[in-house]
Protein backbone atom coordinates (compact mmCIF):
# COMPACT_ATOMS: atom_id res chain seq x y z
CA UNK A 1 0.00 0.00 0.00
CA UNK A 2 1.44 3.26 -1.23
CA UNK A 3 2.02 6.18 0.99
CA UNK A 4 -0.49 9.57 0.82
CA UNK A 5 1.59 11.99 -1.25
CA UNK A 6 1.60 15.16 0.73
CA UNK A 7 -0.08 18.17 -1.11
CA UNK A 8 2.36 20.92 -2.13
CA UNK A 9 1.17 24.33 -1.76
CA UNK A 10 3.26 27.36 -3.64
CA UNK A 11 2.91 30.45 -2.20
CA UNK A 12 1.71 33.11 -4.75
CA UNK A 13 3.68 36.60 -4.69
CA UNK A 14 2.11 39.59 -3.71
CA UNK A 15 2.12 41.21 -7.58
CA UNK A 16 0.67 37.81 -8.93
CA UNK A 17 -1.81 38.06 -6.16
CA UNK A 18 -2.68 41.24 -6.67
CA UNK A 19 -3.11 40.53 -10.68
CA UNK A 20 -5.62 37.76 -9.95
CA UNK A 21 -7.72 40.40 -7.60
CA UNK A 22 -7.12 42.52 -10.42
CA UNK A 23 -8.69 40.61 -13.30
CA UNK A 24 -11.56 39.59 -10.96
CA UNK A 25 -12.80 43.37 -11.19
CA UNK A 26 -14.48 43.51 -13.95
CA UNK A 27 -15.53 47.68 -13.92
CA UNK A 28 -11.79 47.68 -13.72
CA UNK A 29 -10.35 45.49 -16.56
CA UNK A 30 -13.03 47.73 -18.58
CA UNK A 31 -11.74 50.78 -17.32
CA UNK A 32 -8.31 49.37 -18.06
CA UNK A 33 -9.56 48.93 -21.63
CA UNK A 34 -10.70 52.25 -22.26
CA UNK A 35 -7.74 53.99 -20.60
CA UNK A 36 -5.44 51.75 -23.02
CA UNK A 37 -7.56 52.32 -26.10
CA UNK A 38 -7.54 56.38 -25.47
CA UNK A 39 -3.48 55.84 -24.77
CA UNK A 40 -3.00 53.99 -28.26
CA UNK A 41 -5.91 57.04 -30.05
CA UNK A 42 -3.50 59.72 -28.46
CA UNK A 43 0.53 58.20 -29.31
CA UNK A 44 -1.15 56.98 -32.89
CA UNK A 45 -2.77 59.82 -33.90
CA UNK A 46 -0.64 61.72 -35.66
CA UNK A 47 -0.52 58.79 -38.22
CA UNK A 48 -3.86 59.87 -39.19
CA UNK A 49 -4.12 63.05 -39.33
CA UNK A 50 -0.25 64.74 -39.82
CA UNK A 51 -2.14 68.16 -40.84
CA UNK A 52 -2.10 71.37 -38.26
CA UNK A 53 -5.17 71.07 -35.81
CA UNK A 54 -5.16 74.99 -35.81
CA UNK A 55 -5.90 74.71 -38.95
CA UNK A 56 -9.15 76.20 -40.82
CA UNK A 57 -10.01 73.23 -43.00
CA UNK A 58 -13.91 73.71 -43.99
CA UNK A 59 -16.74 76.01 -43.21
CA UNK A 60 -17.59 77.24 -39.26
CA UNK A 61 -20.06 74.82 -37.55
CA UNK A 62 -20.06 72.21 -39.84
CA UNK A 63 -22.56 69.71 -38.35
CA UNK A 64 -21.38 65.71 -38.08
CA UNK A 65 -21.52 63.41 -40.37
CA UNK A 66 -22.34 65.92 -43.28
CA UNK A 67 -19.04 66.27 -44.79
CA UNK A 68 -17.06 62.81 -44.80
CA UNK A 69 -13.77 64.32 -44.36
CA UNK A 70 -14.92 65.53 -41.17
CA UNK A 71 -16.61 63.14 -39.60
CA UNK A 72 -16.95 64.97 -36.54
CA UNK A 73 -17.74 68.75 -37.81
CA UNK A 74 -15.45 71.78 -37.13
CA UNK A 75 -15.41 74.16 -34.76
CA UNK A 76 -16.27 77.63 -34.99
CA UNK A 77 -13.26 78.80 -36.93
CA UNK A 78 -13.64 75.66 -39.07
CA UNK A 79 -11.13 73.16 -37.52
CA UNK A 80 -11.54 70.05 -37.54
CA UNK A 81 -12.89 68.58 -34.23
CA UNK A 82 -11.50 64.84 -34.94
CA UNK A 83 -8.18 66.05 -35.22
CA UNK A 84 -8.51 68.10 -32.42
CA UNK A 85 -9.47 64.99 -30.57
CA UNK A 86 -6.59 62.93 -32.37
CA UNK A 87 -3.85 65.17 -31.47
CA UNK A 88 -4.95 67.23 -28.29
CA UNK A 89 -5.28 63.71 -26.33
CA UNK A 90 -1.25 63.89 -26.02
CA UNK A 91 -1.12 67.16 -24.17
CA UNK A 92 -4.00 66.37 -22.16
CA UNK A 93 -2.49 63.09 -20.66
CA UNK A 94 0.45 64.48 -20.56
CA UNK A 95 -0.08 67.27 -18.53
CA UNK A 96 -2.10 64.96 -15.67
CA UNK A 97 0.68 62.41 -15.85
CA UNK A 98 3.56 64.64 -15.18
CA UNK A 99 1.28 66.45 -12.63
CA UNK A 100 0.46 63.58 -10.73
CA UNK A 101 4.55 62.62 -10.69
CA UNK A 102 5.74 66.09 -9.25
CA UNK A 103 2.07 65.39 -6.24
CA UNK A 104 3.82 61.79 -5.62
CA UNK A 105 7.53 63.56 -5.57
CA UNK A 106 6.62 66.43 -3.04
CA UNK A 107 4.13 64.35 -1.11
CA UNK A 108 6.13 61.36 -0.70
CA UNK A 109 9.31 63.36 0.07
CA UNK A 110 7.48 65.54 2.91
CA UNK A 111 5.40 62.88 4.07
CA UNK A 112 7.74 60.35 4.79
CA UNK A 113 10.14 62.60 6.40
CA UNK A 114 7.14 63.63 8.80
CA UNK A 115 6.34 60.20 9.25
CA UNK A 116 9.85 58.98 9.69
CA UNK A 117 11.39 61.13 12.31
CA UNK A 118 8.29 62.71 13.97
CA UNK A 119 8.92 65.52 16.53
CA UNK A 120 9.70 68.82 15.45
CA UNK A 121 10.10 67.71 11.87
CA UNK A 122 6.48 66.17 11.88
CA UNK A 123 4.86 69.37 13.46
CA UNK A 124 6.31 71.85 11.12
CA UNK A 125 5.71 69.49 8.01
CA UNK A 126 2.32 68.72 8.82
CA UNK A 127 1.69 72.68 9.83
CA UNK A 128 2.87 73.45 5.97
CA UNK A 129 1.24 70.93 4.81
CA UNK A 130 -2.24 72.55 6.28
CA UNK A 131 -1.35 75.73 4.85
CA UNK A 132 -1.15 74.78 1.24
CA UNK A 133 -4.34 71.82 2.43
CA UNK A 134 -6.49 75.41 2.94
CA UNK A 135 -5.67 77.11 -0.40
CA UNK A 136 -7.93 77.00 -2.87
CA UNK A 137 -6.09 74.83 -5.08
CA UNK A 138 -7.91 75.64 -8.55
CA UNK A 139 -7.43 79.63 -8.07
CA UNK A 140 -4.05 78.87 -6.17
CA UNK A 141 -2.91 77.10 -9.48
CA UNK A 142 -4.44 80.01 -11.86
CA UNK A 143 -2.02 82.26 -10.04
CA UNK A 144 0.76 80.09 -10.80
CA UNK A 145 0.32 79.60 -14.21
CA UNK A 146 -0.34 83.55 -14.60
CA UNK A 147 2.82 84.51 -13.04
CA UNK A 148 5.14 81.96 -15.25
CA UNK A 149 3.04 82.25 -18.21
CA UNK A 150 1.29 79.56 -19.37
CA UNK A 151 2.61 76.64 -21.00
CA UNK A 152 2.78 72.66 -20.71
CA UNK A 153 5.25 72.86 -17.71
CA UNK A 154 3.86 75.46 -15.84
CA UNK A 155 0.44 73.62 -15.83
CA UNK A 156 2.12 70.20 -15.10
CA UNK A 157 4.30 72.21 -12.33
CA UNK A 158 0.96 74.41 -11.25
CA UNK A 159 -1.25 71.16 -10.66
CA UNK A 160 1.71 69.31 -8.70
CA UNK A 161 2.24 72.19 -6.46
CA UNK A 162 -1.32 72.45 -5.50
CA UNK A 163 -2.38 68.78 -5.12
CA UNK A 164 0.27 67.33 -3.12
CA UNK A 165 -1.06 67.68 0.41
CA UNK A 166 -3.13 64.23 0.70
CA UNK A 167 -0.07 62.40 -0.87
CA UNK A 168 1.91 63.91 2.01
CA UNK A 169 -0.73 62.94 4.92
CA UNK A 170 -1.40 59.36 2.86
CA UNK A 171 2.68 58.94 3.07
CA UNK A 172 2.77 60.07 6.95
CA UNK A 173 0.00 57.78 7.97
CA UNK A 174 1.55 55.02 6.15
CA UNK A 175 5.73 55.40 7.64
CA UNK A 176 4.07 55.97 11.34
CA UNK A 177 2.32 52.47 10.54
CA UNK A 178 5.16 50.83 9.40
CA UNK A 179 8.13 52.14 11.41
CA UNK A 180 7.34 50.57 14.25
CA UNK A 181 7.38 47.00 13.21
CA UNK A 182 9.88 44.29 13.69
CA UNK A 183 11.91 44.52 10.17
CA UNK A 184 12.05 48.50 10.53
CA UNK A 185 13.96 47.88 13.90
CA UNK A 186 15.92 45.26 12.73
CA UNK A 187 17.49 47.47 9.85
CA UNK A 188 17.99 50.18 13.03
CA UNK A 189 19.38 46.77 14.96
CA UNK A 190 22.11 46.65 12.49
CA UNK A 191 23.53 49.70 11.12
CA UNK A 192 21.34 50.72 8.49
CA UNK A 193 21.12 54.49 8.17
CA UNK A 194 18.20 56.46 7.83
CA UNK A 195 18.16 57.12 4.53
CA UNK A 196 18.51 53.63 3.82
CA UNK A 197 15.67 52.80 6.15
CA UNK A 198 13.28 55.10 4.54
CA UNK A 199 13.53 54.43 0.89
CA UNK A 200 14.66 51.01 1.38
CA UNK A 201 12.64 49.40 3.93
CA UNK A 202 9.89 51.36 4.49
CA UNK A 203 9.06 52.88 1.30
CA UNK A 204 8.68 49.70 -1.18
CA UNK A 205 5.94 48.57 2.00
CA UNK A 206 4.31 51.89 2.06
CA UNK A 207 3.66 51.65 -1.78
CA UNK A 208 0.28 49.92 -2.36
CA UNK A 209 -1.60 52.72 -1.35
CA UNK A 210 0.31 55.06 -2.73
CA UNK A 211 0.10 53.39 -6.06
CA UNK A 212 -4.04 54.14 -5.87
CA UNK A 213 -3.48 57.65 -4.90
CA UNK A 214 -1.20 57.99 -7.98
CA UNK A 215 -4.14 56.40 -10.37
CA UNK A 216 -6.47 58.75 -8.70
CA UNK A 217 -4.59 61.99 -8.87
CA UNK A 218 -3.92 61.35 -12.61
CA UNK A 219 -7.40 62.04 -12.94
CA UNK A 220 -7.65 64.87 -11.01
CA UNK A 221 -4.91 66.44 -13.26
CA UNK A 222 -6.33 65.96 -15.86
CA UNK A 223 -9.72 68.11 -14.68
CA UNK A 224 -7.40 70.56 -13.41
CA UNK A 225 -5.71 70.89 -16.75
CA UNK A 226 -8.83 70.82 -18.93
CA UNK A 227 -10.61 73.74 -16.47
CA UNK A 228 -7.17 75.66 -16.44
CA UNK A 229 -7.22 75.71 -20.24
CA UNK A 230 -11.45 76.32 -20.14
CA UNK A 231 -10.49 79.28 -18.43
CA UNK A 232 -7.81 80.82 -21.26
CA UNK A 233 -4.90 79.26 -19.09
CA UNK A 234 -3.57 76.20 -20.55
CA UNK A 235 -0.44 76.36 -23.46
CA UNK A 236 -2.96 78.40 -26.35
CA UNK A 237 0.09 76.71 -28.87
CA UNK A 238 -0.84 73.29 -28.16
CA UNK A 239 -4.38 71.65 -28.98
CA UNK A 240 -5.80 70.29 -25.90
CA UNK A 241 -9.08 68.65 -25.27
CA UNK A 242 -9.58 71.53 -22.28
CA UNK A 243 -8.64 74.29 -25.17
CA UNK A 244 -10.85 73.16 -27.30
CA UNK A 245 -14.01 73.16 -25.05
CA UNK A 246 -12.49 76.84 -23.71
CA UNK A 247 -12.61 77.95 -27.29
CA UNK A 248 -15.73 77.07 -28.14
CA UNK A 249 -17.83 77.80 -24.76
CA UNK A 250 -19.43 80.87 -26.25
CA UNK A 251 -21.09 79.45 -29.19
CA UNK A 252 -22.43 76.17 -27.43
CA UNK A 253 -25.93 76.84 -27.66
CA UNK A 254 -25.46 77.23 -31.43
CA UNK A 255 -23.14 73.97 -32.31
CA UNK A 256 -22.98 71.43 -29.34
CA UNK A 257 -20.44 69.38 -31.11
CA UNK A 258 -17.39 71.32 -30.76
CA UNK A 259 -18.21 71.10 -26.87
CA UNK A 260 -19.69 67.70 -26.30
CA UNK A 261 -16.92 65.54 -28.02
CA UNK A 262 -13.47 67.33 -26.23
CA UNK A 263 -16.02 66.65 -23.14
CA UNK A 264 -16.85 63.28 -23.54
CA UNK A 265 -12.90 62.32 -24.06
CA UNK A 266 -12.17 64.30 -20.83
CA UNK A 267 -15.15 62.22 -19.23
CA UNK A 268 -13.57 59.00 -20.58
CA UNK A 269 -10.64 59.38 -19.77
CA UNK A 270 -10.89 60.29 -15.99
CA UNK A 271 -13.68 57.28 -15.49
CA UNK A 272 -11.26 55.13 -16.93
CA UNK A 273 -9.17 56.42 -14.56
CA UNK A 274 -10.97 56.09 -11.13
CA UNK A 275 -12.19 52.97 -12.76
CA UNK A 276 -8.20 51.30 -13.08
CA UNK A 277 -7.55 53.23 -9.13
CA UNK A 278 -10.76 51.48 -7.53
CA UNK A 279 -9.51 48.29 -9.10
CA UNK A 280 -5.84 48.60 -7.76
CA UNK A 281 -7.20 49.50 -4.06
CA UNK A 282 -8.92 46.11 -4.47
CA UNK A 283 -6.19 44.57 -5.33
CA UNK A 284 -3.71 45.48 -3.00
CA UNK A 285 -6.20 46.07 0.09
CA UNK A 286 -6.20 42.65 1.50
CA UNK A 287 -8.71 43.62 3.74
CA UNK A 288 -10.70 43.62 0.71
CA UNK A 289 -9.75 40.33 -0.75
CA UNK A 290 -12.22 38.16 0.84
CA UNK A 291 -15.46 40.33 -1.00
Amino acid sequence: MSEPTQTEYVAESPAREAWRMYRRNLPAVAGAVILLAIICMTLYGSFFFTGDPFEIVWAPHELPGVEPDFPLGTDYLGRDILAGLLTGGAPTLTVGLAAAAITMVIGISLGAAAGYYGGWVDNLLMRVTEFFQVLPALLFAMVLVTLFSPSLFTVAMAIGVVSWPQTARLTRAEFLKIKELEYVTAARAIGARNKRIIWKVILPNALPPLIVSATLTVGVAILFEAGLSFLGLGDPNQMSWGLMIGANREYILDAWWPVTFPGLAIFLTVFAVSLVGDGLNDAFNPKLRER
